[in-house]
């Protein structure tokens, strides 16, 4: 097993708060880390599996049989399954406000857990947990396979390029076809898996909900909604523009990411690395799997953004504390990166922040004062500096 960059704040959470909600995708490793964890927790623990019949057993008097354990940690996975616990744990919770009564395991966002982040107000802790960065496999895996396979772990370790690839069609079909549905996505599979496969050719552009729509056959509501849905459950990122500067003509369109890379890989029929550098997503991808790495290892106060104008100043990434712009990012597919006008133009705009310019693998090394060059093992050096 790998360690998680989270492991430490989640301890801290649980020791701090009543419950801990760890969420993320499935098969992201969430349950193989609590386990991981019980030998540190200082008292007794019961794993409780939603999905599981005979768990759901034990909880038919769920009041009874919970408050009779109010002395162990309680696992819940997979959550989602029965949002029906979420006030029987406020009350619990209230009853005997101690840290760490509660971890909830689940598969997808407190937006779509509205129970949870409404019932349980001031009493729950939320952390998600990443399919698994660079950062945390790199002593043992190369950028270029994590890359092309993406962070879930049963994909990332399958013994050939091939079988990861399969492995991650699979998972793809079986999150469409029987998770999204338990989530309460509406609609046609088939169609949901349309939207998925057309999202290959727009990753790392402007989102423009009508012309899937109209690409589709489908309505603009019935879009909105599937991406919603899809965002709730780790799947997508919709990347929001920076727009603090009202002087200037700005994109105000956010830009859309297939999260995992190994996911928009299989999507797009690409088994290996000669596929991959020969695609004409390369630079999309690229750019995409900088993104997911970048954002998952921020601290919960940074927020992440990009810049754009219309005059064509723009910046892959902004990362924004309070009301300051931190740092910028432009990623490039080459290890001899040279800047545009635009990302010029664009730093001046944001104040001349540092600019760090993320390559695959090329060596550290200044191109200006305020302007950085790094490889995508290198960045997270300048990260934890900046922020």
């Amino acid at each position: 097993m790998f360690s998680r960059v989270i492991e430490e704040e989640f301890l801290e959470q649980l020791s701090d708060n009543p419950a801990v909600a760890l969420l993320g995708p499935r098969q992201v490793g969430k349950t193989t880390l609590i386990k991981s964890f019980l030998d540190q927790f200082g008292k007794p623990s019961i794993y409780l599996d939603l999905e599981s019949n005979a768990d759901l057993i034990r909880l038919q008097d769920a009041e009874l049989y919970l408050d009779e354990r109010r002395e162990s940690i309680i696992i819940l996975d997979e959550i989602q399954r029965m949002p029906s616990l979420f006030p029987l744990m406020r009350s619990l919770i209230d009853r005997n406000r101690v840290p760490g009564r509660f971890i909830l395991l689940g598969s997808a966002s407190p937006d779509l857990l509205k129970n949870s982040s409404e019932t349980l107000a001031g009493r729950i802790a939320f952390l998600e947990l990443h399919p698994l960065l660079l950062e945390e496999v790199k002593n043992e895996i190369s950028y270029a396979v994590h890359w092309l396979r993406g962070g879930y772990p049963a994909m990332l370790q399958a013994a050939t390029d091939r079988s990861s690839a399969r492995k991650m069609a699979d998972f793809i079909s079986s999150y469409i076809e029987r998770d999204l549905p338990l989530l309460g996505i509406p609609g046609n599979p088939v169609n949901v898996r349309l939207l998925v496969n057309m999202l290959v050719s727009v990753h790392g552009g402007l989102l423009n909900v009508s012309q899937l729509a109209n690409s589709l056959k489908m309505s603009v509501p019935t879009i909105q909604t599937y991406l919603d849905y899809l965002e709730n459950a780790f799947l997508i990122r919709r990347l929001l523009p920076w727009h603090v500067n009202v002087s200037k003509r700005l994109v105000k369109t956010p830009k859309i990411y297939i999260r995992d890379s190994g996911m928009l890989h299989s999507l797009a029929g690409i088994t290996g690395m000669e596929d991959l550098t020969g695609n004409i997503i390369v630079g999309s991808s690229w750019e995409g799997y900088v993104i997911q790495q970048v954002i998952a290892a921020l601290p919960f106060n940074v927020k992440p953004y990009f810049y754009r104008t219309q005059d064509g100043a723009e910046l892959d990434l902004v990362l924004v504390k309070g009301n300051n712009v931190k740092l910028a990012i432009e990623i490039k597919y080459t290890n001899s990166p040279t800047l545009s006008r635009g990302n010029s133009v664009a730093q001046q705009d944001l104040g001349n922040p540092l600019l760090l310019i993320v390559t695959p693998s090329a060596e550290d090394f200044r191109l200006k004062e305020n302007i950085q060059v790094c490889s995508i093992s290198t960045f997270s050096n300048y990260l934890k500096e900046a922020l």
